[in-house]
């Protein structure tokens, strides 16, 4: 008698938030993993650089993983690579430019001896474990993004990954929707899809759109044109140099990892460019402005990016003129809104005509609008299905979608990072939760500690610190003298600096009462006793240290 297995279905990131995408299928003894993205982190997360998934399930059932499958090759999707290879050490399957941009990211990190790259293609089924996969085409802002067919001994899984439906793509590769129809007729078990504009109407336009708007700009604009976008928008690149060799300008590429980007792309074929268009960045005095297009990072306004540092006035090599007219190519991340209409209005006070926004038309999103999620359901005809990739708010919305077309509502599964969904073919049910959390990335990889350490970033913020500094005799025991006191971020030393002469007293009045055998005694009774006192005068409560001084 066989045994059947149930299937296991575990996001690991990216349900509930934009970002950070990650899902482990399970079945019997294996285990493949979809993605791993990175997330930008909100901004009261002081410091921190970026956020990416915790992959502590992964790191208990280390025998069962077989593989990481990426779809594209966008941050969200392969920025945690960098800091799961080193702990996971699994084989990497990707398309050619994905396998490009994931080289990229790890040769940043120094990291990329320990990868173990598999090239995948479209239409070529290939085996990861209990697993058999196939890649099929999707049309999304990047080349070489596809969709996966998971076929599973109870049944084919569909993973959409990030999509749209263009009719009319730069790179002239459709997402293959025959392909999804003849899935549907022939029976899929589950269907992941793309929730990120579950919540708008119609169809999402053509990329070609954008290609038109920056056309008309460069043609019209009377000196340079700094166009930031992301580095990984391979067509959107492309569009500039583009319009570039129509105009007769010259592109200066600004920012290390658009740098690359490019590179790496040229190389490979997927950017193509004629004789004199890509100049390097320290010709460019040699330019009059009205011949220049500089393409730089910075689009969600990364405070260490070119575009950034440009608006800043922190670059080594480039300043804002008068006349200068600025695109910012890409809508902001939930989240990054602040820092993009910071840099905005920089650019704004010294001089440049900023171009952003929808209305624009200088960007369009590379997500299925309701219309297209609902062609995807309608064309696989899943019997069980889970929406992916989104807010809450958006997860729940393309789920109302899938109701309206007839999937049994018990056939739905509105899940959250760390659920596990198990499908034994017939039924499917959420079976529990794994003790889930974010993993904070702040030059290294932060543990558990991460939340002790952004909360005390954020009194450090709001309160300030206060540091005693106390001179014991060793072997008395006894204050040598007075302690000292310093503050940041607490009080003005020279307006407030009554409360710091106040609390020195207080201090020296407490430890001379007694005989100090244990220095934890001066630490626990300084922060209990100045930390009253504090509040009491300013109705504030700074973070308090205490050094001891042996004399």
């Amino acid at each position: 008698m066989t045994v059947r297995y149930k299937l296991k279905i575990i996001p690991l990131g990216g349900l509930g938030e934009i970002g950070k995408n990650m899902m482990a299928i399970e079945y019997a003894d294996d285990i493949i993993i979809i993605d791993a993205g990175m997330m930008f982190p909100e901004e009261e997360m002081l410091g921190v650089d970026m956020l990416i998934p915790d992959i502590t399930y992964l790191l208990e059932h280390k025998e069962k993983l077989r593989g990481i499958v990426i779809t594209h090759g966008h941050e969200d999707h392969i920025g945690a690579l960098p800091y799961i290879l080193p702990q996971l050490d699994l084989p990497v399957y990707a398309t050619k430019l994905t396998q490009g941009l994931i080289t990229v990211k790890l040769k940043e990190h120094r990291s990329f001896i320990k990868a173990n790259l598999k090239l995948i293609q479209p239409g070529v089924k290939f085996q990861v474990g209990n697993f058999k996969v196939e890649a099929f085409p999707v049309c999304h802002s990047i080349p070489d993004a596809v969709g996966l067919i998971i076929y599973t001994p109870l049944g084919a899984i569909i993973d959409s990954g990030d999509f749209k439906i263009d009719y009319t793509p730069v790179d002239s590769r459709p997402t293959d929707l025959a392909k999804l129809a003849k899935l549907g007729n022939e029976g899929v078990l589950l269907l992941m899809s793309d929730s990120t504009y579950a919540e708008l109407p119609g169809y999402t336009p053509s990329e070609r759109v954008v290609g038109q708007t920056l056309d008309n700009i460069i043609g019209k604009a009377p000196g340079r044109v700094i166009i930031a976008t992301f580095s990984s928008l391979i067509s959107r690149i492309q569009m500039v140099i583009d319009s570039a060799a129509i105009h007769n300008r010259h592109v200066f590429i600004i920012g290390r990892s658009m740098k690359d980007t490019v590179k790496m792309a040229l190389d490979q074929g997927y950017l193509h460019t004629s004789s004199g268009i890509l100049c390097n960045v320290e010709d460019l005095k040699n330019y009059s402005p009205e011949k220049t297009i500089l393409l730089a990072t910075g689009s969600q306004g990364e405070p260490t990016s070119a575009l950034v540092r440009i608006a800043n006035r922190d670059h080594s090599e480039i300043r804002i003129r008068q006349g200068d007219t600025v695109v910012i190519s890409a809508t902001p991340i939930p989240g990054n809104e602040a820092l993009i209409n910071r840099t905005i209005d920089s650019l704004f006070r010294q001089g440049a005509n900023v171009i952003y926004g929808e209305r624009s038309s200088v960007h369009v999103h590379g997500h299925g609008s309701q219309e297209e999620l609902k062609l995807l359901l309608t064309l696989v005809k899943p019997k069980f299905f889970v929406p992916i990739h989104g807010e809450y708010r958006h997860l729940v919305l393309h789920a109302n979608l899938a109701r309206g077309l007839g999937i049994p509502d018990s056939n739905i599964f509105v899940m959250d990072n760390g659920n596990i969904l198990e499908i034994d073919g017939e039924k499917g049910r959420i079976t529990g939760k794994l003790p889930y959390g974010n993993v904070y990335v702040d030059g290294l990889v932060l543990g558990d500690y991460a939340q002790v350490i952004l909360r005390d970033r954020k009194l450090l913020s709001r309160d300030g610190i206060v540091v005693v500094i106390v001179a014991l005799d060793k072997k008395e025991g006894k204050l040598t003298g007075r302690p000292d006191i310093v503050s940041r971020g607490f009080v003005d030393a020279d307006h407030d600096g009554k409360v710091i002469e106040q609390a020195r007293e207080l201090v020296a009045a407490t430890l001379s009462k007694t005989h100090i055998a244990e220095y934890s005694f001066v630490h626990t009774s300084v922060k209990e006793m100045l930390g009253r006192f504090f509040y009491e005068q300013t109705k504030r409560r700074p973070m308090i240290i205490t050094t001891v001084i042996e004399v």
